[in-house]
């Protein structure tokens, strides 16, 4: 980075310096150029006071005099023999006297390196009087510098990569320093131009900071709660194995252990759900689903666990498709019933709402459960929290629900709000677009 800025500041400096003496050499030559032809002008108006003869005498070495009829012919020219001079009524310079009383022009001369300015104005007798000059061309004024000015460009390019320098390792500093330290880098310590930037890069920084603690909660929950069932699963089997078991407990031991087991398949099943939910990659079909009609068939499924729990669930709404993905909005359905009837109370209920909105469809799901108090609120979605721990895992949830309906609303696009109280219930709203 530091060598790019460096080369690219010199670069800068080095155009600027060309450019610059391109234009100052210009503008030299303009400057001259009016000059030129302001004095000119001058001496051709004293010329035109003085009568015929008197113009004749005048004897000036740097400016040419020549006087010429309208007819184009040449009476008199104080530099060459008029016997050898040509008619001169479609010089430029001459043609605009005739027309405007008076005119000029500048011809080049490639061989000589000189450029003639000219300077016509029509007397009162209709007698054209020209002055010229001789002066050297831009390309030879330009050439004549050309010592100075490589000299001036050296002295410039030298001054610049110094002060480039210089600039470079002032940008770079807070950088450097943010690059060595980023837990501990001051507001002020950078130009108040970069401050952007450098918030970016301490967001980033903390979002992957973020993202190792939640990776490692993550490790330790999933090594935690694939450690339990197999713990029970490996001390049930291993009674039965070593003759420890009656056959009635032996029974009671084989159902622990399908529980159990059970409970791993679960749990290892929402890990590769998540797993597949978090890839930016993941593909999936979507198409015209009936949102009532999953909700009565999840409803369906869930008949057994609700009447266990003694949850009564009701659908309210009509009959309206989004597009989704099939699978995905049955998973998002499944699991909030399921939450809705699992931390419910007893003669409790769960009520599914379909609403087509403005614009919109709304899917809600609102128990009359324990409730969730605000502390707990924020990480309801989070992987493996439980606000109730003994309730959750006595009902055989994996503690991932949650965080799998919150990533297939994302992969929608849906927006998801949740309300709840502490002992009154809970209520959780998605609206697809």
């Amino acid at each position: 980075m530091k060598k790019k800025i460096k080369q690219r500041l010199v670069l800068i400096a080095a155009l600027s310096i060309v450019i610059t003496l391109v234009l100052v050499s210009v503008l030299f030559y303009q400057i001259l150029k009016k000059q030129v032809v302001e004095e000119l002008k001058s001496y051709s108006k004293a010329l035109s006071f003085l009568s015929y003869e008197e113009i004749e005498k005048v004897q000036n070495q740097s400016i040419r005099v020549t006087m010429i009829r309208e007819d184009g012919v040449v009476t008199f020219d104080n530099y060459a023999s008029i016997d050898k001079m040509d008619n001169h009524k479609n010089r430029p310079e001459v043609i605009e006297a005739i027309k405007k009383g008076e005119g000029s022009s500048i011809r080049n001369s490639k061989t000589i390196g000189k450029s003639t300015f000219y300077f016509a104005v029509m007397l009162p007798d209709r007698t054209i009087l020209r002055t010229a000059k001789d002066s050297d061309t831009l390309g030879k004024i330009f050439m004549s510098i050309v010592p100075f000015v490589v000299l001036l460009a050296m002295v410039l390019f030298l001054l610049s990569t110094f002060l480039t320098n210089l600039l470079t390792k002032e940008i770079i500093k807070p950088i450097e320093r943010i690059a060595k330290d980023q837990n501990h880098m001051a507001q002020n310590d950078s130009y108040p131009e970069l401050e952007p930037f450098f918030q970016t890069i301490r967001k980033q920084h903390e979002d992957i900071l973020r993202s190792a603690r939640v990776r490692q909660d993550f490790t330790t929950n999933v090594s935690h709660e694939l450690k339990t069932p197999l713990s029970s699963i490996s001390g049930y089997s291993e009674l039965i194995e070593n003759g420890m078991a009656s056959q009635e407990d032996t029974l009671r031991f084989a159902k622990e252990i399908n529980k159990n087991a059970q409970r791993l398949l679960a749990l290892i099943n929402d890990i590769i759900k998540l797993s597949q939910l978090d890839s930016d990659e993941l593909e999936f079909e979507l198409e015209e689903v009936d949102l009532y009609q999953l909700a009565k068939e999840s409803i369906e499924h869930l008949k057994m666990s609700s009447q266990k729990q003694e949850v009564t669930i009701q659908l309210i709404g009509e009959h309206i498709s989004i597009f989704a993905n099939k699978t995905m909005i049955e998973e998002v359905l499944y699991n909030l019933i399921d939450n809705g009837i699992r931390y419910n109370n007893r003669g409790g209920s769960v009520q599914v709402t379909i609403k087509q909105l403005n614009p919109g469809t709304l899917l809600m799901v609102e128990d009359t459960g324990i409730g969730i108090s605000k502390e707990h609120l924020g990480r309801i979605f989070e992987r493996f929290y439980r606000v109730d721990k003994g309730r959750s895992k006595s009902g055989g949830g994996t503690g991932l629900g949650l965080a799998i309906v919150k990533h297939i609303v994302a992969k929608h696009q849906a927006k998801m709000d949740i309300y709840s109280e502490k002992g009154k219930g809970t209520c959780i709203t998605i609206v697809f677009s």
